[in-house]
C-alpha cells in the first residue's frame, strides 16, 4: 500500500526513513493539496501531493495515481520519488512525493513571455513539442492515453525541458484502439501548440477545463497570420487540428517531422541542393 509514514516534529515529516521540512503550500485543488518540503537527508526540494481520501473509491484512485507514475522512467514524464498512505481519524491522505519544478508549468512560462510582450521563439517550440511528443509515445507505449493534454499540466526542467504531470487523469483511461488514442492526443496536443505559438488557447480559454478538444472536433481551426513562424509550422499544426480524426499524423509520423525541423546542432553544418 505505501510507505511508513510518521510526524517527527512539528513541520517535518519522515517518508521512506527521510525526513522532509515543510516550506509553504504551493497549492489546491478539490481534494488535494500540495506542499513544498525539502529533504534534509539532501538539501533538494520536493512537491508533496497531499490526497484526502473520504473512501475506498479514493484511496484506490491514489494508488492506481501513484502505480502510472512508477510505470514510467523517462525524461519526459514527471517520476514518482515516494508513496505513502496516512490515516486520520475515519479518512486516510495519500501522499505521492514529487520533484519540485521551479519554473512551474508551460503555461507559466507562456504567461511570463506574455507580460513582457513576447512568445516562445519558433526553435523552443520545436523543442517542447518534440519533448511532449516523445513522452506522449511513452505513455501510448504502455497502452495508455493521457486524457488531459494541456499547458498547465506540462512541467518545465531547469534547461526548459517538458515534463508530462497529472498522470491521475489515465486513470480508466486504457484504449486498444490505437487510432483513437493517437487521434485524441493529437487534438489535445495541436491546442498545446497553439498555445505556445500564439499565447492562447485556439479557444479563447475554454483549453484550460479541458473543453477544448470536443470543440476542436466540431470546428475547423482558423490559423492567424504571423511573421514569427514558417510554413512548416503552420501546416504542422493545421495537420494536428484538421476535423477528421483519420486525416491527423500518428506520434511516430509526427516525432518524424519535428526531429527534421529541429536546428541543426551547433557546428553541425548542413548541404542544401
Amino acid at each position: 500500500m505505501g510507505h511508513a509514514l510518521c510526524i517527527c516534529s512539528p513541520g517535518t515529516v519522515i517518508i521512506d526513513n527521510k525526513r522532509y521540512l515543510f516550506i509553504q503550500k504551493l497549492g489546491e485543488g478539490g481534494f488535494s493539496y500540495v506542499d513544498l518540503v525539502e529533504g534534509l537527508h539532501d538539501g533538494h526540494f520536493y512537491a508533496l501531493k497531499r490526497i484526502v481520501c473520504h473512501e475506498q473509491q479514493d484511496r484506490e484512485e491514489a494508488q492506481r495515481e501513484a502505480d502510472m507514475h512508477r510505470l514510467f522512467q523517462h525524461p519526459n514524464i514527471l517520476h514518482l520519488v515516494a508513496y505513502c498512505l496516512r490515516e486520520r481519524g475515519t479518512k486516510h491522505e495519500a501522499w505521492l512525493l514529487l520533484p519540485f519544478f521551479k519554473r512551474g508549468t508551460l503555461w507559466d512560462e507562456i504567461e511570463r513571455l506574455k507580460d513582457r510582450g513576447n512568445f516562445l521563439t519558433e526553435e523552443q517550440i520545436l523543442q517542447l513539442l518534440l519533448g511532449i511528443c516523445r513522452g506522449l509515445e511513452a505513455i501510448h507505449a504502455q497502452g495508455y492515453a493521457h486524457r488531459d493534454l494541456k499547458p498547465t499540466n506540462v512541467l518545465l526542467g531547469d534547461e526548459g525541458q517538458p515534463v508530462l504531470m497529472d498522470l491521475g487523469s489515465m486513470n480508466q483511461a486504457q484504449i486498444h484502439v490505437e487510432g483513437s488514442r493517437q487521434a485524441l492526443a493529437l487534438q489535445s496536443l495541436g491546442c498545446v501548440l497553439y498555445a505556445m505559438m500564439f499565447g492562447e488557447g485556439p479557444y479563447d480559454m475554454v483549453f484550460q477545463k479541458g473543453d477544448s478538444v470536443a470543440l476542436a472536433v466540431q470546428n475547423q481551426l482558423n490559423i492567424p497570420q504571423s511573421p514569427r513562424h514558417s510554413s512548416a509550422l503552420r501546416q504542422l499544426l493545421a495537420s494536428m487540428m484538421t476535423v477528421d480524426p483519420q486525416q491527423r499524423p500518428h506520434i511516430p509520423v509526427l516525432l518524424s517531422q519535428l526531429e527534421a525541423l529541429q536546428p541543426p546542432a551547433p557546428g553541425q553544418h548542413t548541404t542544401q541542393i
